[in-house]
């Protein structure tokens, strides 16, 4: 059975013609930089450090920064100081394991670290595609969904109520009761912030809520989504050109 992830759902409605660029005709869009590999080393730090794996934390950073900077395209081009960047991560990791068990007071066990998400949608013949970063579950028998998100100094108000933003998080809730046979009720949904430039509190996490109306407008979107694709239906959207790695370029003058 065909999927669909949450990051290609957000392609398409950035543009249907972007999304057919980078889908079906499989041309390299936006390819990763500095900022992505800073993300994905810190990540995986923290899984480590909800898996209480003995890792000396800083050292392993610093490793897998590099490493997911050499991954990188031979000509992209660093828009920071990478020396920096990686003292940065440094000084948020002592601040992880704090700021978990303060968000979380009464206690907490992780249930899972990486879960793979292959469930149907509901009245298609796809899959909803994805990996959520922590499932961790409260002595009142909640579920508490988290996703890890590095950023320079934090998020703003308008960034923290995007629905292109917060619809991860309610996909991720949906399916992941779907998969376990979980009632809505009983799960929750975080963002944790782990803000590189902030001075003072660098990892925030925040709760983001998923009503029945949310959750209705994001399976609408996705399901427009799945038909549009399906019926190869891929109108330009000129509002994003100006954002676009393909604006006039052969493939998209």
């Amino acid at each position: 059975m065909s999927h669909i992830s949450f990051s290609e759902l957000k392609n398409w409605n950035f543009c249907p013609f972007y999304h057919k660029l980078t889908y079906i005709d499989k041309l390299k869009g936006f390819r990763g930089n500095e900022y992505t590999a800073f993300g994905t080393a810190i990540h995986d730090v923290c899984e480590k450090k909800l898996l209480q794996e003995q890792i000396e934390a800083a050292e392993y950073f610093v490793d897998r920064f590099g490493e997911c900077l050499a991954e990188l395209d031979d000509d992209i081009k660093f828009r920071e100081d990478i020396d920096a960047m990686a003292a940065q991560g440094i000084g948020i990791l002592p601040e992880i394991e704090p700021a978990l068990k303060e968000y979380f007071k009464d206690g907490f066990e992780i249930f899972s670290t990486e879960e793979k998400l292959m469930v149907q949608i509901e009245d298609e013949d796809y899959n909803f595609k994805g990996f959520i970063d922590a499932v961790i579950k409260t002595p009142d028998g909640k579920y508490h969904i988290v996703d890890w998100k590095s950023c320079s100094w934090g998020w703003d108000m308008r960034k923290r109520s995007d629905p292109m933003v917060t619809y991860q998080l309610t996909f991720y809730k949906i399916f992941f009761a779907q998969k376990h046979g979980i009632d809505l009720n009983d799960i929750e949904t975080h963002f944790a912030l782990l803000k590189r430039t902030a001075k003072k509190s660098r990892v925030e996490f925040f709760r983001v809520t998923s009503g029945n109306k949310k959750r209705e407008n994001a399976l609408t979107l996705l399901k427009r989504a799945l038909f549009n694709i399906k019926k190869k239906n891929y109108i330009k959207d000129k509002r994003s050109c100006t954002r676009c790695d393909f604006c006039k370029t052969p493939e998209c003058p």
